[in-house]
């Protein structure tokens, strides 16, 4: 799955740089949305994220691409690889700035872990 996202000036840090606090919401975001799409029903919350290291900056106007993929499915909870990528209008060429894995668990009403399995 892919999404995109374009930096404005309230995602950034008073050096003028993309917040990393506001990249890592997004990651969230674009592969719970991944999540939720492959497993309709279920109820995901985030548990974790392997690794949290910025590769590039980022700065205003900047348009990012994440690619998210299915890593591996347990019984109640299933992980992806998020890469993020800064693509650059002028000479259509992208690099990788941040790469994770992050992974969901299935809650039920209760909190407690449910099957993803059908």
């Amino acid at each position: 799955m892919e999404n995109h996202k374009l930096v404005y000036p309230e995602h950034l840090n008073h050096y003028g740089y993309l917040f990393g606090g506001i990249l890592l919401k997004w990651v969230d975001e674009v592969s719970y949305i991944a999540a939720s799409l492959d497993y309709p029903g279920c109820n995901f919350v985030t548990i974790g994220m392997d690794k949290v290291e910025f590769q590039k900056s980022v700065k205003e106007g900047s348009i990012l691409k994440f690619k998210t993929c299915k890593k591996e499915e347990g019984r109640t909870s299933v992980q992806y690889t998020v890469d993020v990528y800064k693509e650059h209008i002028k000479t259509g060429t992208e690099g990788i700035i941040f790469s994770t894995n992050i992974t969901f668990v299935c809650i039920d009403e209760s909190g407690r872990k449910k099957s993803i399995l059908k």
